[in-house]
């Protein structure tokens, strides 16, 4: 029997279940597969654990639908930090810890509750060898062979591989046919998250992602700082300057510099429940 807080952000949503007293679920690969399915779970695009850590206010272990375990979820760290907020500590600064390092949380209050956040990300890697992708050097903008056909491209890093696709209509794609092309794509030794972009205007996007481990979701966090990075590198965003995300389920602001990504989103909590495994 497991205690849990369904969250959302933008639409991503993740089932959030409070670890920190130590007692971890043994099986939580397990666990995400059961608890995500939407028929005989309680529905979401994976788990979220809430852990003790030593150098942070919490540590954010995230696992995707198929029970893999994710190193960054922009939207889910959104969302333990408005937990955080409302149930732990008072905290508008949190900070939270990961497996790609500590993320710093200005949380977004109304009323005394948690709405949202602004985090600081970190700095995007174009350095395919860290990605990890199978590509010399950096690939910005360029027009390979990959997923079966010839796209342009840019690999980049946000503490998860992305990669970001240039197309005319990312409404228009057959995501459930395209995506896994590029998930399992070989030059992705630990697979990859994709994001099929459209500049719409001088500070906006249009985007629709492909995740791996979970299929299409309405929103990503991670891919959002991904695809900015990307567009200002070629030229399509700036710099400096708040860029909006237009995303199935809403709006990301992101915020690209040279040192560090700023993603600015909602944290919302849909329910609270409690889980019953195999229905014991």
């Amino acid at each position: 029997m497991i205690e849990f807080v369904k969250m959302h952000g933008c639409g991503n949503d993740y089932i959030y279940v409070d670890c920190l007293d130590g007692n971890i679920p043994s099986d939580p690969n397990g666990l995400a597969r059961k608890i995500s399915d939407r028929h005989k779970g309680v529905g979401g695009d994976g788990l979220v654990l809430i852990c003790p850590s030593e150098r942070a206010d919490a540590f954010m272990r995230m696992f995707n639908a198929d029970g893999s375990e994710g190193r960054m979820c922009g939207n889910a760290i959104r969302c333990v930090g408005k937990y955080m907020y409302d149930n732990v500590c008072k905290k508008e600064n949190i900070e939270i810890d990961t497996l790609s390092g500590v993320k710093y949380l200005k949380m977004s209050v109304k009323d005394g509750v948690a709405v949202g956040a602004r985090v600081d990300m970190g700095p995007a890697v174009f350095d395919c060898a860290k990605i990890p992708a199978k590509y010399d050097g950096e690939c910005i903008g360029k027009k390979i062979k990959i997923a079966g056909g010839e796209y342009t491209v840019s690999l980049v890093s946000m503490g998860s591989p992305h990669c970001v696709v240039l197309c005319d209509d990312p409404d228009a794609l057959e995501l459930d046919k395209t995506g896994p092309g590029f998930e399992h794509d070989p030059m992705f030794p630990e697979g990859v998250n994709t994001e099929f972009i459209k500049a719409v205007s001088e500070n906006k996007i249009r985007m629709r992602t492909w995740e791996r481990g979970s299929g299409e979701t309405w929103a990503c966090g991670t891919g959002s700082c991904a695809a900015v990075s990307a567009c200002v590198k070629l030229g399509l965003l700036k710099a400096g300057e708040p860029n909006t995300v237009s995303l199935l389920g809403g709006e990301l602001i992101i915020e690209y510099t040279d040192k560090t990504v700023f993603m600015t989103g909602e944290a919302v909590t849909v329910s609270k429940g409690v889980y019953f495994g195999d229905g014991e």
